[in-house]
């Protein structure tokens, strides 16, 4: 091979190269979003992780690095429903995120389930990762146990945003609390026998429980400086139980828009 035509070939892999190097920021960021836009969150093997504790396996993700922050979801759903908020602050932080026991992809209680119980679950899986102290984030019953995780383990938390969250049952709207009645009663015997009629069942009168054991003001007010309470205008909870949070624990009220996804 001449001396001039290495020198032709040398050139034209150089100038290719140079057009891959001009492409490739965009290229990556392509092939970065596409391969994010994949991720299944709720049912991510290569984040997908199972722990047990109280002798239910329990099932987490994983996401991103930085300062843990706990995303808790709310009743009968799930990691998946989280998508959006793990898509957003995984940039910033580890988020960690857990199917509920009768949740999702975790196992099932032999028992009755309560708040009390699902705290103590978010507890172990802190001390499982060693995370140390970590933020939460809480929707709804996820709320009430980010609440409730501070009271019962506060050198656990950092600080604490329940959205959502009610202080009793009766904290709800008539018209819920009549929806979750009908819900349960209208369940067939024979439904509640199958695993996901069981689920269902528990899950459903959760809801429904003990309104002295839930949330107690006395225990709420010590938590004032970790938590703050977020309560949208349309929401399931009535107004005065959103301000009575809102009261003890020092929050902010604010009138959010509905967000899904």
């Amino acid at each position: 091979m001449s001396t001039k035509t290495i020198v032709i070939v040398l050139s034209s892999v150089v100038f290719q190269c140079s057009l891959q190097a001009q492409a490739s920021p965009p290229a990556r960021a392509k092939t970065q979003a596409i391969a994010k836009a994949l991720v299944k969150y709720g049912s991510n093997p290569a984040a997908g992780r199972t722990f047990s504790h109280d002798g239910v396996k329990l099932y987490y993700e994983v996401y991103g690095t930085g300062e843990p922050l706990l995303l808790v979801h709310g009743n009968g759903s799930s990691i998946g429903e989280l998508k959006a908020q793990i898509d957003h602050f995984r940039k910033r932080y580890r988020v960690i995120a857990m199917d509920s026991r009768d949740h999702g992809k975790s196992g099932d209680s032999p028992d009755e389930i309560t708040y009390e119980k699902m705290t103590d679950d978010l507890a172990a899986l802190l001390d499982h990762l060693g995370t140390g102290p970590a933020y939460v984030l809480g929707w709804s019953d996820g709320g009430i146990e980010g609440l409730l995780l501070g009271i019962r383990h506060p050198a656990k938390v950092k600080k604490i945003a329940a959205m959502a969250a009610n202080l009793t049952p009766d904290g709800l709207h008539p018209e819920t609390l009549t929806l979750i009645r009908s819900m349960l009663g209208s369940m067939s015997a024979a439904t509640k026998e199958t695993p996901q009629g069981r689920r269902e069942f528990k899950v459903t009168q959760m809801m429904l429980g003990d309104v002295d054991e839930l949330l107690v003001e006395r225990e709420l007010a010590q938590i004032g400086d970790m938590a703050i309470v977020i309560a949208g205008t349309h929401l399931q909870q009535v107004g005065s139980t959103n301000a009575l949070l809102i009261h003890l624990v020092g929050g902010v009220e604010e009138g959010l828009p509905q967000i899904t996804g």
